[in-house]
């Protein structure tokens, strides 16, 4: 297939995607920030007057960089979970197997819409969070590298959720039981270095603390973990569910009867 004609491919594919969660943003756009705008008045103004500091900053600011991770982590997630195993219930996912449209290229194109959601909810939520936190970005080069590569990751995550999907209740098993864990265990309200034993050793298996720790460096400039590690653990991560995607996308995985 031509470069020209697998550029129009994945255009259409991205466009499809974006359409989708533009057109019902309500759905989509409008509970997450609601969301976070409870957690920032709750957790940050609320308590946060109580807890005063945490790594030399106030805790509102210690907690905005997690909850717009949280924000852009599941949304990421939940576009593409949601729009491929639809396709796959719909069967009209059948229509692109069949087609001269390279498996990367339909994978490139769902990843792409997961990730222009994360991105546009993790605007809207930045956008609110300056209502309540005075932010400073710290180092914009680092903090656009995590999200892109957190965004991809977790879009390529709910991919795979799809892939093995069987029926709509599965898309929100892993969400609810795996995702929501780690994201809450992974320091976006506390300080790993407040932990010890068994919950320090558990917490550093956890690649959401690696995650929330980088993006936390880029933006305000606090971290409990080396950044250099942080994102050779996310490299890792996004190539390994990349190239797990492709495979089973190769294979036919949860897409040929």
């Amino acid at each position: 297939m031509p470069i020209k004609d697998q550029w129009v491919a994945f255009q259409t594919i991205l466009f499809r995607e974006i359409q989708r969660f533009t057109r019902i943003w309500v759905q989509t756009l409008l509970p997450p920030a609601i969301t976070m705008g409870l957690y920032f008045a709750i957790f940050g103004k609320l308590m946060g007057s109580r807890i005063g500091e945490m790594q030399g900053v106030p805790y509102v600011q210690f907690v905005v960089p997690g909850l717009i991770m949280m924000a852009v982590i599941t949304n990421s997630f939940s576009n593409v979970v949601s729009s491929f195993y639809s396709s796959k219930f719909q069967r009209h996912v059948e229509e692109l197997l069949v087609s001269p449209v390279p498996n990367y290229i339909i994978l490139a194109g769902y990843v792409a819409g997961g990730v222009a959601r994360g991105l546009c909810v993790g605007l809207v939520v930045t956008i609110l969070s300056l209502f309540f936190a005075d932010l400073s970005v710290q180092n914009i080069g680092l903090t656009i590298v995590v999200l892109l590569l957190t965004s991809v990751f977790f879009a390529s995550l709910g991919f795979l959720n799809a892939l093995y999907a069987n029926s709509f209740d599965d898309i929100s098993v892993i969400p609810t039981f795996v995702l929501t864990p780690l994201i809450y265990l992974g320091g976006v309200f506390y300080s790993a270095d407040m932990l010890s034993g068994f919950f320090k050793t558990a917490s550093e298996l956890n690649p959401m603390l690696y995650i929330v720790n980088a993006f936390r460096q880029g933006m305000i400039g606090v971290s409990d973990i080396n950044v250099e590690l942080s994102l050779g653990i996310l490299f890792i991560c996004c190539v390994t569910s990349v190239g797990l995607c492709l495979h089973l996308l190769k294979k036919g995985k949860g897409l040929r009867s």
